[in-house]
């Protein structure tokens, strides 16, 4: 059994393919690899995934992948991610703006919306008017 975190090479607009990834199941070391290209703790993930700190801890100790309500929010928060830094250039540019109080989103930090499918798909939107150059 390899040691490596499965690689997920996936075309983002292919929904069959992205839920055939969530029934699967993310698999606890792509999680953790996840996490740290992003910078989330347990902490944050028990916010964004509505699961205790202990949950995600039983996860890590059996080694076992999230269940597909959990698997699919982990994706929605990678996509998201990807785009950010894709329309900011530099990770760092992203990861300062997701950290910052943003008045199109309710004067709230966007990273404060990822723990609904509604407040990703904004943040997502708000991606989009920066790539376009739409600040109104």
């Amino acid at each position: 059994m390899s040691k490596e975190p499965k690689e997920y090479q996936f075309n983002e607009d292919d929904a069959f393919e992205l839920t055939s990834m969530v029934r699967e199941g993310v698999p606890f070391p792509y999680f953790t690899k996840l996490s740290n290209q992003i910078h989330f703790g347990f902490e944050d993930w028990s916010s964004y995934l509505h699961l205790s700190e202990r949950t995600i801890q039983r996860y890590k100790k059996e080694n076992k992948s999230f269940d597909p309500l959990y698997s699919e929010r982990i994706l929605q928060i990678e996509l998201l991610y990807k785009k950010g830094i894709e329309v900011f250039g530099v990770a760092d540019n992203f990861y300062t703006w997701m950290d910052t109080l943003s008045i199109s989103l309710g004067n709230v930090k966007p990273k404060q919306l990822l723990d609904t499918s509604f407040g990703i798909d904004a943040v997502y939107d708000e991606l989009g008017r920066i790539e376009h150059g739409v600040f109104a």
